[in-house]
């Protein structure tokens, strides 16, 4: 529970040397989370090989293979060079949203620029505002809603809605839109991101006529934190906003509501007919690739199970793209499979549903009835309903392991023989290559001609894989990974024990050592308890780090003067220009430090510090601030965070890194100078509409009566 302190409207404090220094690192630190980069670091190689060959010693990691002092180099003309290894061993260390803050904070506190204070409050709480309280709920609560996407509830509705919208364009677009935002009400935007961005990359592949999938991947993402603003529980700047002002979840809603449905519904027209109007993106009439009968009547297969589909969907993506384009007309593509028979759990789907429903009206009811701020801190109702979605997880997965077990150790064996194949074709080309320049050798000398040729060895056994290739030459493979052509069930039988025995002999398991038990553990725990470990793989673990180090960044700047400078300047801006002045204001700025500030969750840390002291001011000199004019610029503040995600960086939410790097798995890049231009006027529109309709409610349902402290 966070504790209320004096908060000091000193600002003499930014004159110090410390001060100066804190405001700095602080610019720096988000900076480095806009464009994040590697420092080179650079070991001695014996004290680097000492450490590692402890570590072999020790069984940590496995031994290191030993390579003689003179390394051997080919060079041209096959000439044999000797190549003595470097003194020193270059190791990129990653500057990013993780360390950089981590690291501002250690040298500030070996600087003594900050102290206890500021961690304490960094991490247990000051001023209504508790770090420790907000991660605990935020993330039981995504426990809960990333294990509903994992059932495959989300790709399976939208399956439906696809179906709903048949083939044509504009509706389709309007009914997924309208999907994203309802869903996305209610669960967040995380979940959204997490199963809708795939499902859209897979939908536009499977569509003959959609060239890109900007229109539809970019609408998606700026729906769903559109309506990520509704629902306190729906994104941890919500969270961090109303523990600050002491806002009930029921209040919040209720005054978000309206701006956010009218940007929503007006934001709509604007993307289809302004911003995507080009048929190319969104056409009128869709052509859909049809999936057979006989494979829509195939058992869906679980996404979750590692190699579930064995090496189908890596073959696919090696294929050119014409390749693909085949398999996609002959319904034997496997993105067409994921879209048109998603995976659900139904029963993980529908027990999911129900917790997720009964906590988050829990929630409600009680923080509603609270009468004193903190009676009862919110993680109290989560963590009990994210053990229970654990425990059901875990109980599904124990009673299924031997399914689950079976699908994995078949695409597992699967991905193991197409190596196997793709090895034994290589190290036959090579052969052949082998014999041709012998046969040209042979060609010289008979003309008295004598050159040096090099032997090219293979690694592999050239009699082994000889006598196999005689005996069994390996089969062309479907991307489905079955054997085609008319071998029997015999042959295929003896020839993959024969490459699973040739490979173990190549591949010599070395011995057991602290990470390959780890892995061994993580694997066993994918192919027994698939849906724990996904959720588990998709909880963002990194914002407990990044936002505990940003909270100490803020309390620095607090105690060193500078947010009282910030609130000065602030009160200077609303004196100026009224509500409507901080309502706009306010939006902007959150917009813009959105991508400046360390994401959203970083503005939002210290636009709340701003408006804390920015309230002190006006206490100190008598004057109350208006209740329309302070509501008016807490909700602006609430409106910029949540929108602000979808603006000009990826880096205004991690929201916006996890949905380029899910797009990235996909073979879909959004590159930064791209999506800046994509969502500057949907940023525009969005922000023009919200702060317009919320300049309406708050003159409409407020007055010019003081705030009441």
């Amino acid at each position: 529970m966070s504790e209320s302190e004096p908060i000091s409207l000193d600002t003499s404090a930014i004159k110090q040397w410390r001060s100066i220094v804190t405001l700095i690192l602080f610019v720096f630190t988000n900076l480095t989370v806009l464009f994040p980069f590697h420092i080179p670091i650079y070991v001695p190689r014996p004290i680097l090989s000492g450490f590692l060959d402890t570590l072999g010693a020790l069984r940590v990691i496995s031994p290191r293979q030993k390579t003689s002092r003179d390394e051997r180099k080919v060079g041209k003309n096959d000439k044999v060079t000797p190549v003595s290894p470097s003194r020193f061993v270059r190791l990129n260390f990653p500057m990013n949203f993780v360390t950089a803050p981590l690291i501002a904070d250690l040298f500030l506190l070996a600087i003594l620029a900050i102290g206890r204070t500021e961690v304490y409050g960094g991490t247990i709480g000051s001023n209504n505002i508790s770090p420790i309280d907000i991660m605990a709920f935020f993330l039981t609560l995504a426990y809960i809603a990333i294990s509903i996407d994992a059932s495959g509830l989300i790709r399976w509705l939208a399956f439906k809605v696809l179906e709903k919208a048949g083939k044509l364009g504009h509706r389709l677009f309007f009914y997924l839109y309208a999907f994203f935002f309802c869903l996305g009400s209610f669960i967040g935007n995380d979940p959204i991101i997490l199963s809708g961005t795939a499902f859209l990359a897979y939908m536009t592949r499977v569509s003959s006529n959609i060239e890109h999938p900007r229109a539809w991947i970019h609408s998606q993402f700026a729906v769903a934190n559109i309506a990520s603003a509704i629902l306190v529980s729906s994104n941890p700047t919500n969270l961090v906003l109303s523990g600050a002002f002491n806002i009930k979840f029921i209040n919040y809603t209720a005054n978000m509501i309206v701006p956010v449905v009218a940007t929503a519904v007006l934001l709509f027209p604007f993307l289809l007919y302004i911003v995507f109007a080009d048929p190319h993106l969104i056409p009128y009439s869709i052509t859909m690739y049809e999936l057979p009968e006989e494979a829509r009547r195939k058992t869906p297969v679980n996404p979750n199970i590692p190699n579930a589909r064995g090496n189908a969907e890596e073959e696919e993506n090696n294929l050119p793209a014409a390749e693909k384009k085949k398999l996609l007309e002959q319904g034997k593509s496997v993105s067409l499979e994921e879209v048109m028979n998603p995976f659900l759990d139904k029963g993980g789907a529908a027990f999911g549903a129900v917790i997720m429903a009964t906590t988050l009206i829990t929630l409600l009811a009680l923080n509603a009835s609270s009468q004193s701020k903190g009676e009862h801190p919110v993680f109290w109702v989560t963590l009990p309903a994210a053990f229970v979605m654990f425990c059901w997880d875990l109980t599904f997965g124990w009673i299924h392991r031997k399914e689950t077990r079976e699908i994995a150790k078949k695409g597992r064996e699967e991905i193991k023989l197409a190596r196997a194949e793709q090895a034994i074709r290589e190290s036959k080309e090579k052969e052949k290559q082998a014999t041709r320049a012998a046969g040209e050798q042979e060609n010289r000398d008979d003309l008295g001609i004598f050159q040096p040729v090099s032997t090219q060895t293979t690694g592999l056994s050239e009699a082994t894989e000889a006598s196999v290739e005689q005996k069994f030459e390996p089969k062309s493979r479907t991307v489905s990974g079955t054997d085609s052509g008319n071998s029997s069930d015999e042959e295929k039988r003896i020839y993959s024990e024969l490459i699973s025995h040739h490979i173990t002999l190549q591949q010599e398991k070395g011995p057991t050592t602290l990470t390959s038990l780890v892995a061994d553990t993580w694997r066993w725990s994918q192919e027994t308890f698939p849906t724990v470990t996904a959720v588990a793989a998709h909880l963002p673990f990194a914002l407990i780090p990044f936002s505990f180090c940003m909270f100490i960044l803020v309390q620095g700047l607090v105690t060193k003067g500078w947010v009282p400078v910030f609130a000065y300047g602030w009160d200077h801006w609303v004196n100026n220009t009224g509500t409507v002045g901080a309502i706009a204001g306010m939006g902007f700025i959150s917009v813009i430090l959105c991508n400046f500030a360390g994401t959203n969750i970083g503005t939002t840390i210290l636009l709340c510090r701003v408006i804390q002291t920015w309230q002190k001011i006006h206490r100190v000199n008598g004057i109350p601030i208006t209740d329309r004019t302070f509501w008016g610029t807490v909700y602006g503040m609430a409106l910029g965070v949540n929108f602000g995600a979808f603006s000009t960086a990826f880096s205004a939410s991690l929201a916006g890194l996890l949905w380029r790097d899910i797009l990235a798995k996909k073979h879909i890049t959004v590159r930064r100078l791209e999506f800046a231009r994509v969502n500057l006027p949907i940023i525009s529109i969005a922000m023009a509409v919200g702060c317009a309709v919320l300049v309406g409610e708050i003159y409409a349902v407020r007055n010019n009566e003081p705030y009441d402290t």
